[in-house]
């Protein structure tokens, strides 16, 4: 459980970043390539959509760990693999980004995503 828990919390405060952003705080430089210091408005929805995308992934988290009963037990080991899969894909795309504080802050923060996911994956 304590592992949904800190993948939650990490996805929570993400979600508060991409809800900022969606709202049209300066701090782009840190999120879609970090082309733009305000987000132009595909962005924008691109960041309400992430947030959507991480409520999906914390309920497969609690779902895979048992706390919650919404998904087929089958359906969430598989897509606990999809996340871990996201995640690590998620790793080389803000390595390469060309923006340094995107790289220097995502790519941590991406990481410790990527583990988290592998080891309620394998669990």
């Amino acid at each position: 459980m304590l592992l949904a828990l800190a993948l939650t919390v990490l996805l929570a405060a993400l979600a508060i970043f991409q809800l900022a952003l969606a709202l049209g705080a300066p701090i782009g430089r840190f999120a879609w390539g970090g082309q733009h210091r305000v987000l132009p408005t595909r962005l924008r929805v691109g960041s309400v959509v992430a947030i959507l995308i991480y409520a999906l992934i914390a309920l497969i988290a609690w779902d895979r760990v048992g706390a919650i009963d919404v998904f087929p037990e089958r359906f969430s080991v598989v897509a606990m693999w999809v996340v871990f899969a996201y995640f690590a894909l998620g790793i080389l795309l803000n390595a390469i980004s060309r923006s340094r504080p995107e790289r220097y802050v995502m790519v941590p923060v991406t990481v410790v995503l990527a583990v988290l996911s592998f080891f309620l994956a394998i669990s």
